[in-house]
């Protein structure tokens, strides 16, 4: 498998297409993206990847996973390793205070940012919200933990109709779960992070998408995020939940690809 200091990663689109680079939620895995590459490697050559201590990435985590250091860090040494000078960023959640702060310290390196769900300080709700995750963890252990996991990402009707391959994939999270510990230290740094120390000094466009189902993330986090950044544009779709890029791919792929063919012909 592809391997670059630690990182797992992978492409799919044609060579030579601008790059467009995704990065993951609390999951950190390359795979969230796959209802979303057929509409994306039309026209981008994608770079997907998992983060460290998640996925098919290396599970040790020498830094404390803070957004603005640790994670940002492996995705600009990710990108020197694959001799990317600049790329546009695609992020959900995490991946996108993980754009953001990438675009906030090294600009010349970052085209775009789509930031999907983002925050630029952490909502109550959403501290609520993981605390009372963090509790069916530590509690239960990662089964029940993962087995609440969609009541947080997805809208109750898409839960319902697609039960029964939630408790298909069931098996293969499991098998795949990073572990307690690892969990709660990325929980933990997001809820820590604080982007509005650094938000006035991102000049990329940024496209941030809410959802206002969000069960999570409330929308008017995005809202708020989007009036910090000087050259943001916010985009809403009425349905979908946290993870709308899943629950309605289609309705992603219009929200994002007219932003980001703009930015392609304007760069």
């Amino acid at each position: 498998m592809p391997d670059a200091n630690g990182l797992h990663y992978e492409f799919h689109g044609p060579e030579g297409a601008p790059v467009v680079i995704l990065s993951s939620g609390l999951g950190g895995s390359a795979s969230y993206w796959a209802p979303n590459l057929p509409a994306l490697t039309a026209d981008y050559r994608v770079l997907a990847y998992d983060h460290r201590g998640t996925g098919r990435s290396e599970r040790a985590l020498p830094y404390a996973q803070e957004p603005d250091v640790g994670m940002t860090d492996d995705l600009l040494t990710l990108m020197d390793a694959l001799a990317l000078p600049s790329a546009h960023i695609i992020g959900h959640a995490a991946g996108a205070m993980i754009g953001l702060s990438l675009a906030a310290r090294a600009p010349e390196r970052v085209r775009s940012v789509v930031a999907i769900n983002g925050w630029a300080t952490a909502d109550p709700h959403f501290l609520r919200c993981f605390a009372a995750r963090m509790a069916i963890l530590r509690g239960a252990g990662p089964e029940a933990f993962l087995r609440a996991q969609p009541i947080f990402l997805y809208p109750a009707n898409w839960i319902s109709a697609h039960s029964d391959d939630l408790e298909r994939e069931l098996p293969h999270q499991l098998a795949a779960f990073p572990g307690a510990d690892v969990v709660e230290r990325r929980i933990a740094a997001l809820a820590a992070f604080d982007l509005s120390r650094i938000a006035g000094s991102i000049a990329a466009p940024v496209l941030v998408l809410v959802s206002e189902d969000d069960m999570l993330v409330p929308s008017d986090a995005g809202r708020r995020l989007a009036a910090l950044l000087p050259n943001a544009k916010l985009a809403s779709l009425a349905w979908g939940g946290h993870a709308v890029n899943i629950t309605d791919p289609e309705g992603f792929a219009g929200a994002i690809l007219p932003f980001l063919a703009r930015q392609t012909l304007e760069s």
